[in-house]
């Protein structure tokens, strides 16, 4: 079926099962509901996100997007908190599905519904005011919120060096950049591994923008003197 083409690197991977046995024997949670839960809202999240691609040129299945989030989210705590995890997996169906908060929490739970609704934008309102307001309000979200927040930048730089948006230039990459920065700022110091892993992708989109500043540049020089 459609949704369930999902299946690409990236997603929660064999280690983080293990992270969970690990945590599961500490008896934070069962190892049969942990299990149960996460692939549950995976296939949650693949059948919300059916026909939604992310904005980059290779048009990737959107649901690869929260899987590389629950999955950074995994490895960054060790697989000791599956709420924030499977948070990561949800963390857009509000917001870009017709997926409600009280079917969130019919089906994870008010902790993971909570969790999704407070990383949640109001589409009602214009882009720019949105953004406006990510920046203002991340520092009073709530850890978990937090750190999802980070995942979810880092995933997007990773995403946007990889495959950069159709119809993005130079300028408005560079941008989405200092955005991104300026809501993970309020958001730090909760995961050191997590902060470095921003830093890393933040760093590497700088880099690659720059060098495609210049080729342009070189390429707009011989265009002139031809």
């Amino acid at each position: 079926p459609p949704h369930t083409r999902w299946v690409t690197k990236g997603w929660l991977r064999f280690s983080v099962i293990i992270r969970f046995k690990r945590n599961c024997n500490r008896g934070v949670i069962s190892m049969s509901k942990s299990i149960v839960s996460l692939a549950r809202a995976l296939d949650f999240a693949a059948r919300k996100h059916t026909g939604q691609t992310r904005k980059g040129e290779l048009a990737e299945p959107y649901v690869n997007h929260v899987a590389d989030v629950a999955s950074l989210l995994a490895e960054v705590t060790n697989g000791r908190d599956p709420i924030l995890v499977i948070g990561g997996l949800l963390h857009d169906t509000i917001e870009d599905t017709e997926t409600t908060f009280e079917e969130l929490k019919a089906e994870f739970g008010l902790p993971v519904a909570r969790l999704v609704q407070e990383v949640t934008d109001d589409k009602s309102l214009p882009k720019e005011e949105r953004k406006k307001l990510q920046v203002s309000h991340a520092g009073s979200k709530s850890r978990r919120a937090k750190l999802l927040k980070i995942a979810d930048k880092t995933s997007n730089l990773r995403s946007m060096i990889a495959s950069p948006p159709k119809g993005w230039s130079t300028e408005r990459m560079r941008e989405y950049v200092n955005w991104s920065t300026k809501v993970v700022k309020k958001c730090r110091g909760y995961n050191l591994e997590l902060d470095n892993a921003f830093d890393e992708a933040k760093a590497a989109a700088r880099v690659s923008l720059q060098r495609r500043a210049k080729a342009r540049t070189g390429a707009t020089t011989k265009r002139r003197k031809r």
